[in-house]
């Protein structure tokens, strides 16, 4: 899939789930959970035990799925996800170089920044979108908000805070996607049993996405 390709991909579905999990096995039960829901979009991050081999198990179960890499800190761990299929890249923090990296290999880069500094660096650094983080912080939907009206540009995709009681007003506020963590892809559901309501939280998500699309459509129309 093409850069652009990707980029629409992710503002289309509005969600980029961030698994995170204590196994293996845990994350390819997280990952089937949301999968389940409708959701095609899954962030792996590396703090994930055998972050790759969940990768390429991911990638093998569920073909389906436009898999990324999360948590990645560095340049060459971002090319060692490129070749090990990752569509994107996610980082908590900016690293000038894992930008570089990513233009190199044609892939979608999105860096973590949170001042307006930051951000705007990033942003003309050669970020793809950037990943607000911990959005809640600063004051979630509304800080984003504040950002958006001097860097309107900017493609920004809040995490941290982010929940179905908010995403509708980070949505409004002007994301270009929302970075869900365990509030959907819930490690707890799946070891108490649960998998169903990461299932149905997804399914809520989705339509909470979609719900503001067609609103931005009928706005436009």
């Amino acid at each position: 899939m093409q850069k652009a390709e990707v980029l629409n991909a992710l503002r289309r579905i509005g969600l980029v789930p961030v698994l995170r999990a204590e196994s293996e096995e845990q994350a390819l039960a997280l990952a089937t959970a949301v999968a389940n829901g409708g959701v095609t979009v899954m962030e792996v991050t590396m703090t994930v035990p055998g972050a790759f081999r969940v990768m390429r198990r991911v990638a093998q179960e569920m073909p389906n799925l436009l898999i990324g890499a999360g948590t990645v800190l560095d340049a060459e761990t971002a090319r060692l996800c490129i070749l090990e299929g990752a569509a994107f890249v996610v980082s908590p923090t900016l690293n000038l170089k894992t930008i570089e990296m990513c233009h190199r290999y044609g892939v979608p880069v999105l860096p973590g920044a949170l001042t307006p500094t930051e951000i705007l660096t990033a942003w003309e650094a050669g970020a793809d979108a950037v990943k607000v983080f911990p959005a809640s912080a600063l004051g979630g939907a509304k800080y984003l908000k504040s950002i958006k009206a001097p860097l309107p540009q900017v493609e920004l995709v809040p995490t941290g805070g982010v929940s179905l009681a908010t995403a509708a007003e980070f949505l409004e506020a002007g994301a270009f996607a929302l970075g869900v963590g365990a509030d959907l892809v819930n490690p707890k559901a799946i070891a108490e049993g649960h998998p169903e309501t990461i299932t149905e939280n997804a399914r809520k998500y989705l339509a909470l996405v979609q719900k503001f699309h067609k609103s931005q459509a009928q706005k436009a129309g």
